[in-house]
Formats: structure tokens, C-alpha cells, sequence
């Protein structure tokens, strides 16, 4: 299986975000499953290339980041984080 580019990284995290619904969020590993499987090997090494694109995305006004249900600043946030569709898009 060939490693995924930034543009299928990005198309499959805005449409994982859409199908979950306004005000709702997806885990990054969701992202990382949908391209990489199910098995650790497959997925795991895609969730630094997502956070990169998620971190892109927010400052684009594509993405909000979350952690505890607040967003957080890109540049500077660590552990479990959350993904979201800015609100009234």
C-alpha cells in the first residue's frame, strides 16, 4: 500500500468531519483507520502526517483542533485532541 499524499490526508479528514455533523468531532486515529486499516502497522505511522495536515487546516479556517471541547492553539497543543468542522459552515 502506497503512503497517502497531503490531499488524500486532508479530503479524508474534511469528509470524515462533514459525515460526523456540525458541532461534532472525529478522533484522528478515524482519519488514520480510513487510509491506513485496521491494523496498527497500517494506520499508526499516518497520525504525525494528519496532525500536520489537521494543524494546516486550522490555520486555513478549514478545522477546528479540540482538546477537553476547546479549541486549541496549532502551534502549540499536545495529547488526545479531537477534530471538528468550524462552527456555521
Amino acid at each position: 500500500m502506497t503512503k497517502p499524499d497531503e490531499t488524500e490526508l486532508e479530503a479524508t479528514i474534511l469528509a470524515l468531519t462533514a459525515q460526523r455533523g456540525e458541532g461534532r468531532t472525529i478522533c484522528p486515529s478515524e482519519a488514520a483507520r480510513a487510509l491506513g486499516g485496521d491494523h496498527p502497522d497500517g494506520w499508526g505511522p499516518l497520525m504525525q502526517p494528519i496532525r500536520r495536515t489537521a494543524v494546516r487546516l486550522m490555520k486555513e479556517g478549514k478545522l477546528v483542533i479540540t482538546r477537553k471541547g476547546r479549541p486549541v492553539d496549532p502551534d502549540d497543543f499536545r495529547g488526545v485532541y479531537r477534530l471538528r468542522l468550524p462552527e456555521g459552515d
